[in-house]
């Protein structure tokens, strides 16, 4: 099925809307050895979580907030290594596990405010865009990115490792790991947000375009 795609804006963001909440921030403030975070008021919470982390060295900061969000993804010697890792690189988008890097891009950026640019700064992108002529009920984020593929350019990574998924009928299931949110209150309007790795603002030959959703079988 054919639409009609118009990307309206596309902005370069440093942290996924409402990832962390406040219990988050009172659990991590636990962790960090400061046991009064329930007594604090809401809105200073995440100002004392960044003290609280950066009264400890970087590389076991990252190992308490990996160990808190991850645990039951990560073996001890996994944390360890990544850990050390993000001092370095941007492993949100390096990691192999794609389902990591929406959780691993958060710990990042969580960590780089704390300490203020010792742990590499990584961006995502906020995609506004509507789609018209949709006959569909609803749209899935393999869907969205299949139509896409018409205004991706070459050098996009999507279209270089999914070929086949984009192109083709074929099941795309690492859709739900790239896209980390899609949200529509209409099915005609949307807002995504996925890594700069994925797609940035150079990654579109058009603003508007026909695309194709083409359904798996």
């Amino acid at each position: 099925m054919k639409v009609n795609i118009q990307i309206k804006s596309i902005y370069s963001i440093e942290e996924i809307p409402n990832y962390w909440t406040n219990e988050d921030y009172v659990a991590l403030l636990d962790a960090f050895s400061f046991e009064d975070g329930k007594s604090l008021n809401p809105e200073n919470l995440f100002e004392m979580l960044q003290m609280a982390i950066s009264d400890f060295e970087p590389k076991e900061a990252a190992k308490i907030v990996l160990t808190y969000k991850l645990s039951n993804d990560l073996n001890e010697g996994q944390i360890d290594q990544i850990s050390n890792d993000m001092l370095i690189d941007k492993v949100c988008e390096e990691y192999p596990e794609i389902h990591m890097h929406k959780h691993l891009f958060s710990i990042n950026q969580l960590l780089y405010k704390a300490y203020n640019g010792t742990f590499p700064n990584a961006k995502a992108s906020l995609i506004k865009f509507s789609i018209s002529d949709n006959e569909l009920e609803s749209l899935s984020k393999s869907d969205i990115l299949k139509a896409f593929n018409n205004s991706l350019n070459d050098s996009n990574l999507i279209r270089r490792l999914f070929d086949e998924p984009m192109t083709t009928e074929a099941e795309f299931p690492d859709a739900e790991s790239i896209i980390w949110e899609l949200n529509t209150s209409d099915n005609s309007n949307f807002e995504l947000i996925t890594s700069e790795y994925w797609i940035d603002r150079e990654s579109f030959l058009e603003m508007e375009f026909e695309g194709e959703i083409l359904k798996s079988e």
